[in-house]
């Protein structure tokens, strides 16, 4: 059996998915219940009184070349959050089966698992080698239970490209055994291929991609699953037959133009000299002492004072996120990169400490 339905729970793999309107928009439409009238505050171009169309064909085709893979490995959700919600509930069963996760890691991984009444295991990335992934450990906690194995490159909270060896030594050691998901939310600030040119080379490698991060599209809410054609089948069962909003398919199909994607690689070089001078401002601060290195538009900071960090930041009208109720990162904050204003004001209300 293809391994990526014979690690799918069994109910999955029989699922009948509902059966939405049939997607004819040159008919008009008497078939779906919909009312014939648009409200009044309604300016789109397709009416906000219809349903969109499933799995939009032209969002696919061009998250589709974007990402450089067929439309038949791409499954757009509502961020990379439902992706893995999406991931959970095909291969995890209740009390049987486990994720494993590399920590400290983003914790969408732990709760979609958690919903699903699943173990997560847990093996620690390499703080004294740059937060690096030990394949041999992680491998060596693996084990048939384990469906799911989430690596998160560059990772959050962290900020760290992971090793493209070591994530390629993960994928083929358990190719046909467990889902890799690879989340590769922040990859676009890191420069670095993806490895979704690795689908066709391992079958039970799984990506995750956001138009959240570099496209600047986290309130319309945009992810994607690039994967082999008959894991996306399995989640197109799953997602809600309406799941992307008409306003947010017109919204990304917008910031994926060809002209609105230069602008956008432009923002991002721009960004990522921001960050490096905002890595120097941090440095410099009595309040900080240690930047982590970044492959991301944040920084990882500790502080020997994380609470007069904070009390100094939110006094100058900005807030940063506190970490410390990770026990792998007791005095350490994370900082999104901002504009130089934004950037400046931060450092300007550390300057006394």
């Amino acid at each position: 059996m293809n391994p990526l339905l014979a690690l799918a729970r069994p109910e999955i793999r029989t699922l009948k998915p509902y059966a939405h309107a049939a997607w004819l928009p040159s008919l008009t439409r008497l078939h779906a219940n919909e009312a014939p009238w648009r409200p009044t505050a309604d300016a789109g171009a397709s009416g906000l009184n219809r349903y969109p169309e499933p799995q939009p064909a032209a969002l696919i085709e061009r998250l589709a070349a974007v990402y450089e893979v067929a439309p038949e490995n791409v499954l757009a959700a509502r961020g990379s959050d439902e992706a893995i919600d999406v991931l959970s509930r095909i291969y995890l069963r209740a009390g049987a089966d486990a994720i494993l996760q590399c920590t400290p890691t983003f914790g969408m991984y732990q709760v979609a698992a958690r919903i699903q009444g699943a173990d997560i295991l847990e093996v620690p990335l390499r703080r004294e080698r740059g937060w690096d992934l030990d394949p041999d450990a992680l491998l060596a906690a693996w084990h048939p239970g384990v469906k799911l194995v989430y690596l998160c490159s560059p990772n959050n909270p962290t900020g760290n490209l992971l090793d493209a060896g070591a994530v390629e030594a993960v994928c083929a050691a358990l190719d046909g055994k467990a889902i890799v998901g690879v989340d590769e939310a922040y990859i676009e600030w890191s420069g670095a291929p993806s490895i979704a040119r690795r689908l066709d080379k391992y079958a039970t490698l799984a990506v995750l991609r956001t138009l959240s991060k570099a496209h600047a599209l986290a309130g319309a809410r945009i992810g994607t699953l690039l994967a082999h054609p008959s894991l996306i089948e399995l989640a197109r069962r799953i997602v809600p037959p309406y799941c992307l909003a008409q306003p947010t398919i017109d919204a990304a199909l917008a910031a994926l133009t060809p002209a609105e994607l230069r602008a956008t690689q432009e923002k991002l070089r721009a960004l990522l000299a921001e960050r490096e001078s905002l890595r120097r401002g941090l440095e410099a601060c009595a309040l900080v002492s240690a930047v982590h290195d970044s492959d991301c538009n944040f920084l990882l900071i500790d502080s020997p004072d994380a609470d007069e960090f904070m009390r100094r930041s939110i006094a100058g009208g900005l807030i940063v996120r506190d970490l410390r109720g990770n026990p792998a990162l007791p005095r350490s904050l994370r900082i999104t990169v901002g504009t130089r204003a934004q950037n400046d004001a931060l450092l300007t209300s550390l300057e006394s400490a």
